[in-house]
């Protein structure tokens, strides 16, 4: 190779954060804001579509949560592309898919379309997560990767407390329930358009472009051209070369990426524990109003909305925030695991305790930690985690398929709330997203390595000069 790409790793690996860490995180995480925004918004726009079309449970269910079974699709699909044909033209691709897919759900003339959209919608949303996720993992540095990683990801805060906000917005204003329902989904389509210009002035990653296509000192001017000479264009780091020759191109069939004992096991526990954190969680945040519902059967609609901004604003945006600050200081998987443990308590304390479920401030309460530890802990670190276990080749291929097993539970949970709270009431809901959550603890702490503070070659082997589906690499959390 004409260019010892080792240079240029350790260059990023120690690059302090600065202006264009912090462009990268904006520019993505406008797009998880949309993701976030897009998928939670439909639970507050079925309170007006519901009487108006008059669905069943049924129809609820699916249209809750059918673009979470399009983002199982989105996921694996475009992350595997990504791998094949670069980050950067999928980035741009799934951003047009989620414009396109919410401006088409604000004009659906009935269930069967809107459905359609939102599969659109979904499919799009699917592909941004390995995308925003591994993008940023890849232009950070080691000591502050999953700060940075958790600021695109906590964006999604943002987009929880802003469906309420124009919920109330619209309901306040006395705009008809018709209408009311297609401004909610049609301004998803904002964001993405928005950041699909910001996206194009993105390099390609530096990671994907060295290691696999070969082309480090291409990587290494694109990266100093957008960092305005803090990862300099020569590939030198201001310390020490990183030992050993250099880093062969490497690229990964999946054939060789799934025949990885090692990688099955990564894909285990990054899947495994997304699918279980979001059945919990997104079964419990769209399900919000439905909640409320059964909480406080006599509040109003607007008292009902109110209630979920109150929690969003004051338990989960702090759990963002806590995570950003304080993810690389724990440990990401130390951090996952606290997160699991915590919503398993809160969950099973509001099922056990007698009367709980009707008491709306003890309740609010405990809904409120848990929805607070589900933010500080696993709703962050499973984004995380898998950009960073995983070979460079192969990369946004495990995560695709970490989020889109991830949106299976979501979708597990979505769809099958309404059933479970009206076999086992609130009560049984709760009980059950406790033992989902015990579940998750579990598999962290048996399947899944600590990951802070080390280089992305080093969490997935690729420092090592063995080829990457090579048996001697297989390693397990317990061995680090």
């Amino acid at each position: 190779m004409a260019q010892d790409n080792r240079s240029l790793l350790q260059a990023l690996d120690e690059a302090p954060v600065s202006f264009f860490h912090m462009r990268a995180a904006v520019t993505a995480g406008m797009g998880f804001f949309t993701d976030a925004y897009d998928l939670f918004i439909i639970g507050m726009a079925l309170v007006y579509l519901k009487p108006e079309w008059h669905l069943t449970a049924g129809q609820i269910g699916i249209l809750g949560s059918g673009s979470l079974l399009a983002a199982f699709l989105g996921a694996l699909t475009l992350g595997r592309l990504a791998d094949l044909i670069g980050r950067k033209t999928i980035y741009g691709l799934e951003a047009a898919l989620m414009a396109i897919g919410a401006l088409a759900c604000a004009f659906a003339p009935d269930f069967t379309w809107l459905l359609v959209f939102r599969f659109i919608l979904g499919f799009g949303i699917g592909g941004d997560y390995p995308m925003s996720a591994v993008l940023m993992s890849e232009y950070s540095n080691a000591k502050q990767r999953g700060s940075l990683v958790s600021l695109v990801f906590g964006m999604q805060g943002l987009g929880l407390v802003f469906g309420p906000v124009v919920a109330l917005t619209l309901e306040a204003a006395g705009i008809s329930h018709d209408i009311i329902w297609r401004i909610m989904l049609g301004l998803g389509a904002i964001p993405p358009l928005a950041v699909l210009y910001l996206r194009r002035t993105m390099p390609e990653s530096p990671r994907y472009k060295a290691l696999v296509r070969g082309q480090s000192e291409a990587a290494a001017r694109d990266m100093a051209s957008y960092s305005e000479g803090q990862i300099p264009s020569t590939g030198q780091s201001a310390g020490s070369r990183l030992p050993g020759g250099p880093l062969r191109p490497r690229t990964t069939t999946l054939r060789a990426f799934l025949g990885n004992r090692r990688n099955l096991l990564m894909i285990l526990g990054t899947a495994g524990s997304w699918f279980l954190l979001d059945y919990a969680f997104y079964g419990n945040v769209i399900s919000t109003p439905q909640i409320i519902g059964l909480l406080a059967p006599h509040a109003s609609r607007l008292q009902g909305t109110a209630w979920a901004l109150v929690i969003f604003a004051v338990a989960a945006v702090p759990g963002y925030l806590a995570s950003i600050l304080l993810m690389d200081r724990i440990g990401h998987r130390r951090l996952q695991m606290i997160g699991f443990a915590v919503m398993a308590i809160s969950f099973g304390v509001i099922a056990l305790v007698p009367d709980m479920t009707h008491d709306v401030l003890p309740f609010l309460f405990l809904y409120g930690v848990s929805f607070f530890f589900t933010e500080f802990g696993p709703n962050c670190t499973t984004f995380v985690i898998p950009a960073e276990v995983f070979p460079t080749g192969g990369r946004t291929t495990g995560h695709g398929i970490a989020a889109g097993i991830g949106k299976l539970g979501a979708f597990a949970g979505t769809f099958l709330f309404p059933y479970i709270s009206r076999a086992g009431g609130l009560k049984g809901a709760m009980m059950f997203a406790a033992g989902v959550s015990l579940l998750g603890l579990l598999l962290t702490q048996m399947t899944l390595p600590e990951t802070s503070g080390q280089t992305l070659e080093a969490l997935s082997a690729e420092a090592d000069e063995e080829p990457m589906d090579d048996p001697r690499l297989v390693r397990t959390g317990a061995s680090r």
